[in-house]
């Protein structure tokens, strides 16, 4: 007779974003069973902890999925937060207001005992951004739902692939002089990512009668620029003269970061609207309930240290790339009959080698990042450069491991939509286009080695998109063509 499992049960919401997925693997580590919501259950098919957990398909804004997922639940991480493809959006607000009153309703007539959220560190007497609201919003639902909730509120997370990490190190790492708005001088508190996943996990056990907010932080209180300079130490760089502007507003600050870092408009604007006000703990209640972790907590330039350890080894666990712009239901893909009655046009193509399938898989597996893309760098250079004056990601996000794919990785301007490894890679496009992009690349054996095919995908949106596709039909020829050809070389050349 099989022993029942008495260990507690935790659900991770926003277990493909970037706190989630480091928090799923901590909390088995620290004794939990652990059950996972994920829209797309196939985005976590590659991560290693995928085998150890529960995975549940829900979307919190469909509570008819959520019952399942919050069966016998006794502690629920709300990690889940609209921080791209949603700001300028009237509806972004309702959407976080609809999740968060799904949960509560669902969390609360599931019995579960304790509510477990991660919002922003905020003042409380000014007027917030659009996005820090919602994020306030949010914990005040969760605390007035019935079940005890902590809301734990941290500023700057720091930690190999956070978004706060990476504009630090692209502004520090590519501006030797950084021209800056006032608010760099405002003081801020990071947070090691490690002392977040701490705090998260401390939170499970807290007394039943704790239901309120906290303050969570660091123990340096510095200013930006300050943040600038100490990652320039821990890098090796040298100092950056910092000099603030009378003028310069969230949105063309926003331009700026996007244009210098990887990191799309669409974040690159909570994330600065996030330091117009000096952000640093007001109270320190937390600690009377969780106690610090062993060795304290972790200083800025150490968790820099540490974070730049993870990029330089190719270690990085999570990434804010992670999370993806939302795609509506009705989107059309690839894979649907007859394209879903939309006009298509795709761009076919299929070259026949002597190299091995798994000589030509390496190299398509391998695509993108600092391996390129086989045609034309200076094209796709111009691209990504055209993407990023329009708000967005352009070609600088890279790739996480330079030979090894997974389903929801960022990869440059595409994201990793389906990959059936050995055989198939269909990447979606997430540059600014009048429409939506694919790019396909698959291969097969044949009798004399394998067979390449390379298949461009794209719906338009009205009449801008079908113009877009036509005003750049004659370059596929060169693009598109060239690559196909120099990947089955590039595959030949490996195999003989």
């Amino acid at each position: 007779m099989d022993t029942p499992d008495t260990r507690r049960l935790a659900l991770v919401t926003g277990s493909t974003g970037y706190i989630g997925g480091r928090l799923a693997p901590r909390l088995l580590e620290a004794g939990y069973r652990v059950r996972v919501l994920a829209r797309n259950p196939d985005r976590l098919r590659d991560v290693p902890w995928a085998g150890d957990v529960e995975i549940v398909r829900g979307d919190l804004l469909d509570a008819s999925t959520l019952d399942a997922a919050f069966a016998d639940v006794d502690v629920a991480y709300y990690l889940v937060h609209s921080m791209t493809g949603s700001h300028g959006k009237a509806g972004f607000e309702d959407s976080e207001r609809r999740s968060a009153e799904n949960v509560a309703r669902v969390a609360k007539r599931s019995d579960v005992s304790r509510l477990v959220y991660l919002g922003g560190l905020h003042p409380d007497d000014v007027k917030l951004s659009r996005h820090l609201q919602s994020r306030t919003e949010v914990g005040e639902i969760l605390l007035a739902s019935g079940v005890p909730t902590a809301v734990l509120q941290a500023g700057v997370v720091i930690g190999s692939g956070s978004a706060s990490f990476e504009m630090v190190r692209h502004l520090t790492e590519v501006l030797p002089y950084m021209p800056a708005p006032r608010w760099v001088r405002n003081k801020i508190q990071p947070i090691a990512v490690r002392d977040v996943m701490h705090y998260l996990i401390g939170a499970a056990d807290l007394p039943a009668d704790v239901n309120r907010a906290f303050d969570i932080g660091g123990p340096d209180v510095l200013r930006y620029g300050q943040m600038m300079n100490g990652y320039a130490v821990e890098a090796g760089l040298p100092q950056r003269p910092i000099a603030p502007l009378p003028v310069l507003t969230p949105r063309l600050a926003s331009h700026w970061v996007n244009l210098v870092t990887p990191i799309p408009r669409s974040l690159a604007m909570p994330l600065v609207e996030s330091l117009q006000h000096e952000c640093v703990v007001r109270e320190h209640d937390i600690d009377a309930y969780i106690p610090e972790p062993d060795g304290g907590l972790t200083g800025y330039r150490r968790a820099v240290q540490l974070a730049l350890t993870k990029v330089r080894d190719g270690a990085v666990e999570t990434s804010w790339q992670d999370a993806s712009v939302a795609d509506a239901p009705s989107d059309p893909l690839p894979s649907d009959p007859d394209w879903s009655g939309h006009t298509v046009f795709t761009d076919d193509r299929t070259r026949e080698t002597e190299a091995s399938p798994d000589k030509v898989w390496t190299v398509i597996e391998a695509i993108g990042g600092e391996n390129g893309w086989y045609s034309f760098p200076l094209a796709w250079a111009v691209r990504g450069w055209m993407d990023k004056l329009v708000g967005g990601v352009g070609l600088r996000r890279g790739r996480r491991h330079p030979t090894r794919l997974n389903i929801g990785e960022a990869l440059d301007w595409w994201r990793v939509e389906k990959l059936d490894r050995g055989r198939f890679l269909r990447l979606r496009a997430e540059m600014k286009v009048p429409g939506l992009a694919w790019l396909e690349m698959s291969v097969e054996p044949t009798a004399t080695g394998s067979s390449y095919r390379q298949r461009a995908v794209f719906f338009p949106h009205g009449l801008t998109g079908r113009l877009y596709w036509f005003a750049i039909l004659p370059f596929h020829g060169v693009i598109f063509a060239g690559m196909a050809r120099r990947i089955t070389a590039e595959a030949a050349r490996h195999d003989g």
